[in-house]
């Protein structure tokens, strides 16, 4: 069974996004991501080398903060696109003090649920 990685119970790691948004450079992706892009036209629109481009992408999905989706194309020549995988993040202090993560999610066209298991196939096979 593929698991969806936006389930409340798997949560990132405060750690691990507090890192991500403290990185100008992922925030500068973040900020120009309008709809899902590849990693060349991000490397390209935030003027960013490809390499370090492939680094922060993969922080970045990590933390959840985004999305890896999977074009499928007809000719068999599959692209892989990135959005944002967030509206808003949160964070606040519980009733123990503990800092509290709440990321709230934006919800995923049919097309996009399909992507998402297409990828997540790709990835076992």
């Amino acid at each position: 069974m593929v698991r969806d990685p936006r389930s409340e119970t798997d949560e990132p790691e405060l750690q691990v996004v507090l890192e991500t948004l403290e990185d100008r450079a992922c925030r500068t992706m973040i900020s120009s991501m309008e709809e899902p892009v590849t990693a060349n036209e991000l490397s390209e629109r935030c003027e960013i080398p490809l390499s370090t481009t492939y680094r922060k992408l993969d922080s970045m999905t990590d933390s959840t903060l985004i999305e890896e989706l999977t074009e499928i194309r007809s000719d068999g020549r599959h692209t892989t696109r990135y959005r944002i995988g967030f509206e808003e993040v949160s964070l606040a202090l519980d009733d123990d003090r503990e800092f509290d993560l709440a990321i709230a999610r934006p919800s995923r066209t049919a097309d996009e649920r399909l992507a998402y298991l297409w990828s997540e196939v790709k990835k076992e096979v």
